[in-house]
């Protein structure tokens, strides 16, 4: 069967379009998730950096943690990448005029709905993978890594230059210098602050290092020193100088914690089905969702007039996805506390943003109609 030439051209003009788009869908994409990863990046580096510095945070557990954050916080980047890069090219098409051409060849609006999610879905998959899987192991991951590093005992949490307290807050440490070399374990001018049974006791040492005794025990050994004793507050202190002096080191025991929602996995989550379990799965649930729904909304908000400034659609982007997570937040909310069921706060924000789709393409398609019919 021939095609008409009639036929022919809308079809090979919409394979150039979509093919177009595909690309362009692609390269903006690419652009948008390295700018917008680069900044969260920047912010949880710092958040780090800052915890590290207060003593909250192990300095070298910091390329590690930063690790954890980045998969915690993928899929919602994902989400808004893949908004944004659909919004701005369909937005570029307006500016330039290409949309008029897309009209002129008797396509409207809706076709762009085939391109997009063509675009779309293995996005949403990977984002579904994530939230569902991956978010949740490298949060326990995370929190286990974490605790590990502040249960270490009070000999490898000592850092030169830097105040470091005890687990037990009995102590405070400062070291000024590591020896190098084969002198690594060793320490150079040693200042303990100690309170036991309420008197103060200030212990400075020329030098130091580590000793395991034969049962295990840990001790710091200080050489050429001095220990200061007695009540805060009062003048009579007493002096004792010493050639060796042992400080047993308490070793802290792995203490275990109450597993949050957000690390379990999400067949625990099913397993057990109580509120707070139900809002978090509510949650990885409407993540993806929300993302395939972004992209179709990206369509009839893509909308621009040539005259008008470029980041005013950027700005309502914004917006709507700041919206439709926060009404995500809320129904996660509501479901935890038992204000509203699991079965329709799954699907009502959802709902919601399909009929606001729906109204969106019927006002888009009314002025295709009028423009078509003025033609």
């Amino acid at each position: 069967m021939i095609a008409k030439s009639g036929d022919f051209y809308p079809t090979v003009h919409t394979m150039i379009f979509q093919r177009a788009a595909q690309r362009e869908f692609a390269q903006t994409a690419a652009a948008v998730f390295v700018a917008l990863f680069a900044i969260l990046l920047t912010t949880q580096l710092i958040r780090l950096l800052g915890q590290a510095a207060g003593g909250k945070t192990a300095s070298e557990a910091v390329i590690a943690l930063l690790g954890f954050a980045a998969l915690q916080y993928l899929p919602i980047l994902l989400s808004l990448t893949l908004f944004i890069a659909i919004l701005l090219s369909l937005s570029r098409v307006y500016r330039d005029s290409e949309m008029a051409i897309w009209f002129s060849s008797g396509l409207p609006l809706t076709a762009w709905i085939r391109p997009v999610l063509r675009f779309t879905v293995p996005v949403v998959l990977a984002i579904t993978a994530l939230s569902l899987l991956l978010t949740p192991w490298a949060m326990e991951q995370r929190e286990t890594y974490q605790k590990r590093m502040n249960n270490r005992d009070e000999a490898a949490r000592v850092t030169p230059g830097a105040f470091r307290e005890s687990s037990q807050g009995e102590r405070v440490f400062f070291v000024e210098a590591v020896g190098g070399g084969e002198e690594n374990t060793r320490v150079r001018n040693v200042f303990i602050n100690t309170v036991q049974h309420g008197r103060l006791g200030i212990v400075v040492a020329s030098e130091g290092y580590t000793e395991v005794a034969e049962n295990g025990d840990q001790f710091v050994v200080l050489t050429d020193g001095r220990r200061y004793e007695g009540n805060a507050g009062e003048k009579a202190y007493r002096v004792m100088e010493f050639e060796r002096y042992a400080i047993r080191m308490e070793t802290a025991e792995l203490r275990g914690s109450e597993s949050s929602p957000k690390m379990l996995s999400t067949l625990a989550l099913v397993q057990q089905p109580n509120p707070v379990n139900l809002g978090e799965l509510l949650w990885r649930i409407g993540i993806p969702l929300s993302a395939l729904m972004l992209a179709l909304l990206a369509i009839p908000l893509s909308f621009v007039n040539p005259r008008a400034g470029r980041t005013n659609n950027l700005i309502f982007a914004l917006l709507t996805f700041m919206i439709y997570n926060n009404l995500i937040s809320v129904s996660q909310a509501w479901v935890v506390r038992g204000k509203l069921p699991f079965e329709v706060g799954v699907w009502a924000v959802h709902l919601l943003m399909a009929l606001v789709l729906a109204v969106l393409f019927w006002k888009r398609l009314s002025v295709f109609s009028v423009w078509k019919q003025w033609r």
